[in-house]
C-alpha cells in the first residue's frame, strides 16, 4: 500500500506538477490571516516540524494556523498550542480531491513541510493564494517561494528555513515536548503495573524496529538482546519494547536471546502513539534505530542513544543536551543513502543476500553501543 502510494506520487504527482508549474506564480506573500501547514507522513519528521510551527505562531500570533496531516502522524499535534486546527485527510485520490475542492484558494498562506512528495505541493497550489516549499523537483514550480534544501545541517533547521524565509529565527535548542492525556497516562501506568513494573524501576524503552521503508536501518536483533542484558546486568534494569504489532515477532526474536527474560516486557501494538509519547517519556533512557520513536524521546527529555548507518545524525540525529547518535556508517562506500529530500530510501545497496548487507549497521558492535549508554546513564 504504502509502496502503491509512492510510485503513484513519483509518476501521476510528477506529471501534474509539470502541467501545473506551467501557471507560475509570483514570488510575493501577502496579507497573511489564514495559514495552513502541510505535513502529511513520517512521525520523526513531524515531531522534528513542531518547533517551526512554534516560530509561526509567533510571527503571525493573530492567525489562524491549521496543519494538515493524516492518520498516521495527526497525534503528534495532540493539544498543540500553537495550532488552531488539526485537519486529517485520507492519501486516496477522492479523499484528495474533496480537500482541494472545499478549501480552494481558502489559505493565505500554505507551507508545505514535505521534503519531496508532489501531492502536498498540488495540495498548496490548489488551497493557497501563496505557498513556500522546497526548490528541489518539479514540484517546486508550484511555489511561490522556493527554499533549498540544506542536507549539510539537522533536518529541523531545514523545515525551519521554510519559516526563516517569513523571519529572522535563531536556531533549535530543544524540541517541543509531546502531549498526551490523562487516560493515556492512566493507561500506561496501568499497562506497567500488571507487568510489574514499579516507580522505582530502573526504566529502558528499546524501539528495535523501523518504519516499513528501509528495514535495513535495524540494528542486528541478536545484539540488541546481548546489549540488553548487559543493562539488565549492571543496572538491574526492566526493558521495555516498543513498536507497531507487525514488530511483534522482531520483540518476541530478541526476548529469546535475552537471558534474563523475566526483565523484558514486549509492548507491541499494546499502546497507542499517544501512550507511547507518555511512556517514553517516563523512561530513564531510550535506545534505538533512526526512526519516529527515537525522535519522541528526545522531544520528551528523554535520554536518547540512537543508532544509525545508512541515514546520519547530522540530519536525523536526537536533539538534546546529552543525547547521542551512533554512526559508523563510514565503512559502507553509499553511506548515507538514505537522502528523504530526493525520495531515495533504498533499503540496502547491497544484496540481502551477501555479507554487506547491512554493513554500516553490523558495524556498530555491542560494546560501541554499551559505551555510549554509560554515558547516558
Amino acid at each position: 500500500m504504502v509502496l502503491a502510494i509512492k510510485l503513484a506520487d513519483k509518476y501521476l504527482g510528477g506529471l501534474l506538477c509539470r502541467i501545473l508549474g506551467i501557471f507560475s506564480r509570483k514570488k510575493i506573500i501577502g496579507e497573511t490571516k489564514k495559514i495552513l501547514v502541510i505535513q502529511l507522513w513520517g512521525i520523526g519528521e513531524t515531531v522534528l516540524v513542531l518547533p517551526s510551527i512554534e516560530a509561526l505562531r509567533k510571527k503571525y500570533p493573530q492567525a489562524t494556523i491549521d496543519i494538515l496531516a493524516t492518520k498516521r502522524n495527526n497525534e503528534v499535534f495532540f493539544n498543540n498550542k500553537h495550532a488552531d486546527n488539526i485537519l486529517t485527510i485520507e492519501t486516496g485520490p477522492s479523499s484528495l480531491l474533496k480537500f482541494i475542492i472545499k478549501n480552494f484558494k481558502k489559505y493565505d498562506l500554505v507551507i508545505d513541510m514535505e521534503e519531496y512528495l508532489n501531492i502536498s505541493a498540488i495540495l498548496s497550489f490548489f488551497t493557497g493564494k501563496s505557498a513556500i516549499g522546497y526548490s528541489n523537483g518539479a514540484r517546486s514550480k508550484l511555489y511561490n517561494i522556493r527554499i533549498r534544501y540544506n542536507d549539510q545541517q539537522h533536518a529541523s533547521e531545514t523545515f525551519l528555513d521554510l519559516i526563516r524565509a517569513l523571519d529572522n529565527i535563531p536556531k533549535i535548542k530543544s524540541l517541543q515536548i509531546i502531549h498526551y492525556s490523562k487516560k493515556d497516562k492512566n493507561n500506561v501506568d496501568n499497562f506497567l503495573k500488571i507487568n510489574g513494573i514499579g516507580k522505582k524501576d530502573f526504566l529502558v524503552c528499546v524501539a528495535p524496529g523501523a518504519a516499513e521503508s528501509a528495514k535495513s536501518r535495524i540494528w542486528p536483533l541478536e545484539r540488541y538482546a546481548e546489549l540488553c542484558d548487559e543493562i539488565i546486568s549492571k543496572h538491574n534494569a526492566k526493558i521495555i519494547f516498543v513498536g507497531t504489532s507487525d514488530e511483534n515477532q522482531l520483540v518476541e526474536t530478541i526476548i529469546k536471546g535475552i537471558e534474563k527474560k523475566t526483565s523484558a516486557i514486549n509492548s507491541t501494538g499494546k499502546i497507542t502513539l499517544k501512550e507511547l509519547f507518555y511512556l517514553i517519556e517516563k523512561s530513564k533512557l531510550f535506545i534505538g534505530n533512526d526512526s519516529g520513536p527515537m525522535h519522541i524521546a528526545a522531544a520528551q527529555g528523554t535520554k536518547t542513544l540512537g543508532l544509525f548507518g545508512p541515514n546520519i545524525p547530522l540530519r536525523f540525529g536526537p536533539i538534546g543536551k546529552g543525547n547521542i547518535g551512533l554512526y559508523k556508517g563510514y565503512n559502507c562506500e553509499f553511506s548515507p543513502c538514505i537522502n528523504v529530500h530526493k525520495g531515495q530510501v533504498p533499503d540496502c545497496m547491497y544484496p540481502k543476500n551477501s555479507n554487506d548487507y547491512q554493513k554500516c549497521m553490523k558495524n556498530i558492535s555491542v560494546d560501541d553501543a554499551l559505551k555510549e549508554v554509560e554515558k547516558l546513564i
